[in-house]
């Protein structure tokens, strides 16, 4: 996607970080946040779909109960984010209805995309929120939050709601004017870098690496965020949140800050993802007419799977296998174990019958499927 391409993308996902919403730790910017209400509208009002991943809940909180400083005990931390989160969600809702918008708050874990049922419950919820007009509100879920189950941060979240709901670019809004050289801070001579490719090493290594506790700028975890948006095609822009009108200027093609270019056309993504990031749950026994199905690049039909092992929800990832075990594919199952052994080796126009409703007519759609 160039800067020319971000001006038509329908589906925009914007980051915004502590800093810019918190106005440094002092207490919820409340003219930041009437500023990105706006910008908002205004693409609303063409027809473009924007989600906010906004942080800010836990210094929301720290304010409201008016500590001097972020507490470091986890749940103090998770009473900090209960508190703030009701306060950022409420300034939120009337910035946007000035506008004559809705918000809707949408809490999330690693554990909600991890597991693939409440995976497309979540994506089938933000693409009902974003059909009806409604402009989702995403922080990571602080309240219930553990180390085995938290993002990291708000970047990587903003990157996994892209991916999530197929988003064209993903906008991550900082303190810094983009992705430099050096670190400004320290090195006069840093320059901006207007455009680079999500996920090559060389910037992974300019900004101190994937262990660096600082990073160039801050930038490490943008960086990282971006190469996992590009898994789905997603561009990402990082520009400074301090910037006139910044989202509707990057949304409209403007070039500033930087624009780091994903080279994987969306589909092929989403595939690589099918391939290299799920566990599988179970397995289905294909005939050879399935098998030639698959190869010549058709779905998989109930028709042609003659078995079905393990135990697996609807959505799981399951192999597809030869009749002599050997695994020709992998995908995303439309159906649940059970329902699949009752549907298997039947009609597509027997699945009604037999189940009383249709989720989908094949078992695995050839867009949710790789072979292998």
């Amino acid at each position: 996607m160039s800067r020319t391409r971000l001006a038509t993308a329908k589906r925009l996902v914007v980051k915004v970080g502590s800093a810019l919403v918190t106005n440094n730790g002092n207490g919820l910017d409340l003219a930041a946040i009437a500023g990105w209400a706006r910008q908002i509208a205004l693409l609303r009002a063409q027809n473009r779909e924007i989600i906010l991943v906004s942080s800010g809940a836990v210094a929301c909180g720290v304010q409201r109960l008016g500590w001097g400083r972020r507490p470091k005990n986890v749940h103090e931390k998770q009473a900090a984010a209960a508190v703030g989160q009701a306060g950022l969600v409420e300034v939120y809702e009337a910035a946007f209805s000035k506008h004559g918008l809705h918000t809707a708050q949408i809490l999330l874990t690693h554990d909600d995309l991890a597991d693939r049922k409440r995976y497309l419950n979540a994506r089938s919820t933000l693409n009902t929120l974003l059909a009806l007009g409604v402009v989702p509100i995403i922080n990571e879920n602080d309240t219930v939050i553990t180390d085995e189950i938290k993002f990291g941060d708000n970047d990587t979240l903003g990157a996994l709601v892209a991916n999530l709901i197929e988003a064209d670019a993903l906008i991550i809004l900082t303190d810094q004017q983009g992705l430099y050289t050096a670190d400004p801070r320290k090195d006069p001579t840093a320059t901006l870098i207007h455009q680079a490719t999500a996920g090559d090493p060389a910037l992974e290594a300019m900004a101190g690496g994937a262990g660096s506790r600082v990073g160039t700028g801050g930038m490490i975890t943008k960086i990282i965020a971006a190469k996992r948006a590009a898994r789905s095609g997603a561009d990402t822009v990082i520009a400074s949140g301090h910037e006139a009108d910044p989202i509707l200027r990057l949304a409209g093609g403007e070039a500033i800050g930087t624009l780091l270019v994903s080279q994987t056309p969306a589909l092929a993504a989403r595939k690589q993802w099918l391939a290299d990031h799920l566990q599988l749950a179970g397995r289905l026994i294909l005939d050879n007419g399935a098998v030639n199905a698959l190869k010549s690049g058709k779905s998989l039909l109930p028709i042609g799977v003659t078995a079905i092992e393990g135990e697996f929800e609807r959505g799981a990832a399951v192999a597809c296998m030869t009749p002599d075990g050997h695994e020709i594919a992998r995908g995303l199952c439309n159906y649940g174990s059970g329902e699949a052994r009752l549907i298997a080796r039947r009609a597509t126009t027997d699945i009604e019958g037999i189940l009383g409703y249709i989720e989908e007519p094949e078992m695995i759609h050839r867009d949710n499927l790789i072979l292998g």
